[in-house]
């Protein structure tokens, strides 16, 4: 079985930096549309290196995303994603040249002592210079680079959005329930009864909540009562004119 395949480490302004992840955020709580891009691709998925993605929330260093073509949210790392849609490119390094020592040379030269006159029978010997000596130039060891150590696969198996439900009060006791998958809304919302909602909030055991939730239908039925009240004596007085009518 052959071994997975290692994934190369991220260049210094090809991964999403602390300061990346803090403009995303800052991009997110303003409202801003924020969209970053893949470095690398995802065949399982159908998804290019490059392929842009609208972040949907960030958490530490995983980013959720929502690429393009894709119905989906995905949970990727910091360095798995970058800013821009080409990768930069990668700084040439300078190559180094072994400096060059060059052989010492002597900083004086041999005294040249001048013959002594001696008897013509014994000839004179000459003095032998001293020999130059020779430096080494020494040689540097070859740079060794290290490899990085590979990182394991990442999973692409997506972790399910959120879903929330909404009960919204309106006007002439009126209610309605929305449902959303993550920021998508479901359905539009549908209207429920007074009596649903408070059933429905009593069953959940949160006393807060079933409080508003009284306040606001005591509220509505004191409104109604007075609302027929106010028709009863309309329609009381729109019958003793129509006797008054009657009799003339």
């Amino acid at each position: 079985m052959s071994a997975p395949a290692r994934r190369r480490a991220p260049r210094p302004g090809e991964a999403l930096s602390a300061e990346d992840l803090a403009t995303l955020e800052a991009g997110l709580a303003a409202g801003r549309r924020v969209t970053v891009y893949l470095r690398e691709a995802t065949p399982s998925l159908g998804l290019e290196a490059g392929a842009s993605a609208r972040v949907i929330s960030v958490d530490g260093t995983t980013v959720t995303v929502s690429p393009k073509g894709i119905d989906d949210q995905l949970p990727y790392e910091a360095d798995e994603l970058r800013l821009s849609k080409d990768a930069p490119q990668p700084a040439r390094k300078a190559t180094k040249v072994a400096p060059r020592t060059a052989a010492a040379r002597p900083t004086t030269r041999p005294a040249v002592v001048p013959p002594v006159e001696a008897p013509r029978s014994e000839t004179p010997v000459p003095e032998k210079s001293a020999p130059e000596k020779s430096v080494a130039t020494p040689v540097l060891a070859p740079e060794t680079s290290v490899k990085p150590t590979a990182r394991p696969a990442r999973r692409t198996k997506a972790q399910p959005a959120p879903v929330s439900v909404t009960v919204t009060s309106g006007p002439d006791d009126q209610w309605t329930v929305t449902v959303s998958h993550g920021a998508k809304k479901l359905a539009k919302p549908s209207d429920v009864t007074a009596d649903r909602v408070l059933r429905a909030i009593r069953e959940l055991g949160d006393d807060v909540a079933s409080a508003a939730v009284e306040d606001k239908i005591e509220a509505a039925r004191a409104a109604a009562v007075e609302r027929v009240e106010a028709l009863s004596r309309e329609l009381d007085e729109a019958r003793r004119a129509l006797d008054r009518l009657k009799n003339e």
